[in-house]
């Protein structure tokens, strides 16, 4: 995911002159996990470039080059330390359309890495995307491998309006994936199918993507049933035609996610399952979550994540006659 990401920045970088890209150690270093490796030897420190240890004030610059003509890709080197551009981000990037009542919009992306299992220490692996779900105006992807990470980066620098960008830590170099070296675009807003079943719908997305597959195999040799896997890609707007149709086939849904339970995408994703597919429903949906607590400490942190043997355990549970 690290080399899709970076080429997909390179091919930015290449198509479109407005496109600058901007954030903490970002030049000359790469970024502490290299997605901007060697981008500032290409295209130079006008395009990409350093900034100060300053969140408020990269997404606030940020906002103002988009609003006035650029296509800023802004990175926060840590999802947790989002909570200090919290205004820039939420109250002018995602509010610019409604405010100038659409004689503005704000094309900026703003790329963060979370996600545990990799021993950070706090405020370096926590889940943010929930505490999003409620900023109108705003779109959060979140892909769960190499090639919808390219495209969908592809898609979120085209989209007239900000997208915030998470890209799962354990992600970056867990496997490889062939990808396509030319432009291309996955849709925002759409989930895909990983594995289509007849039993279960297991709802997912980042790295709990692999975490889901691996739990319906172990479900299909032990248990003898069939689960559909949808990696929901794009968090919000959630897809709702998919979540739908997917549960109306199986009758039976669980969703899977690493951020607290409080409050997150299982909850709205049970709310539209309720609201539209509540005759279809044979079981209640199920949820395999991190815990409402603050993201602990790396010496505990296996007990805090999903697992394939908790996510084994609720489709065992909504499989219950």
């Amino acid at each position: 995911m690290i080399e899709a990401l970076n080429q997909a920045l390179a091919l930015e970088l290449e198509r479109d002159e407005r496109v600058v890209l901007l954030g903490q150690d970002i030049g000359l270093n790469g970024g502490v996990f290299r997605v901007t490796d060697q981008l500032q030897r290409r295209f130079g420190e006008r395009r990409v470039f350093d900034t100060p240890l300053a969140e408020s004030a990269i997404i606030g610059t940020s906002v103002g080059m988009a609003v006035y003509g650029l296509r800023p890709i802004a990175e926060i080197q840590f999802a947790g330390f989002l909570f200090l551009c919290m205004s820039q981000l939420v109250t002018q990037a995602a509010r610019m359309r409604f405010r100038s009542g659409g004689a503005f919009s704000c094309p900026l992306v703003v790329r963060s890495p979370y996600g545990g299992g990799v021993r950070t220490p706090e405020l370096h692996s926590d889940s943010l995307e929930g505490v999003f779900l409620q900023t109108p105006g705003l779109k959060v992807v979140i892909p769960s491998n190499p090639y919808d990470a390219k495209g969908l980066l592809a898609a979120a620098v085209a989209d007239p309006d900000p997208v915030l960008f998470l890209e799962n830590i354990k992600l970056y170099r867990s496997f490889r994936q062939e990808t396509p070296e030319e432009y291309y675009t996955v849709p925002l807003g759409k989930a895909k199918t990983v594995q289509a079943g007849e039993d279960v719908s297991l709802f997912a997305y980042g790295a709990m993507v692999p975490v889901a597959l691996e739990a319906a195999q172990q479900a299909q040799r032990e248990l003898g049933i069939s689960v559909e896997v949808i990696d929901l890609r794009t968090v919000w707007p959630l897809d709702e035609e998919a979540i739908v149709s997917s549960v109306e086939k199986t009758g039976r849904a669980v969703v899977v996610h690493e951020a607290p339970r409080a409050g997150g995408i299982g909850a709205e994703v049970t709310a539209i399952i309720n609201e539209h597919c509540l005759y279809s429903l044979l079981k209640p949906v199920a949820r395999v979550t991190g815990y409402d607590t603050p993201y602990p400490v790396p010496g505990v942190e296996d007990y805090y994540l999903p697992t394939p043997a908790k996510v084994l355990a609720a489709l065992r549970q909504v499989m219950e006659p």
